[in-house]
């Protein structure tokens, strides 16, 4: 059974910044890939970003250039640097982490506003 857990979520002013973790345990293999969702009230869940085992990393439009998603496969982490925010990226954010299984985390709130 593999386990997520996000943390670094919180409150922030438009224009900070957050740091997002992910730390999965468990019986993973090797091959996998990290990334992160996020939700809005009232909206569908969407990707935000994805760093592939290859070194690969995609990004969502409304979000590249601000964030920045990293992980260390060895360790099974990953992060979700997370600058200039705007009120439209409050959310909840999920970690994904993807075998031939998709396995996800509970989520972590980020609110951004003044």
């Amino acid at each position: 059974q593999v386990h997520l857990v996000e943390s670094g979520g919180g409150l922030v002013q438009p224009g900070g910044s957050l740091r997002l973790s992910c730390a999965a345990s468990g019986d993973i293999f090797s091959n996998y890939e990290m990334g992160w969702f996020r939700q809005a009230p009232g909206k569908e869940r969407e990707l935000v970003a994805t760093h592939l085992r290859t070194g690969t990393k995609h990004y969502a439009e409304s979000v590249s250039g601000r964030f920045s998603i990293s992980s260390d496969f060895a360790k099974k982490t990953g992060y979700l640097q997370m600058d200039n925010l705007t009120p439209d990226d409050t959310a909840i954010y999920y970690c994904y982490l993807s075998t031939s299984t998709t396995y996800w985390g509970e989520g972590t709130q980020v609110n951004v506003s003044a």
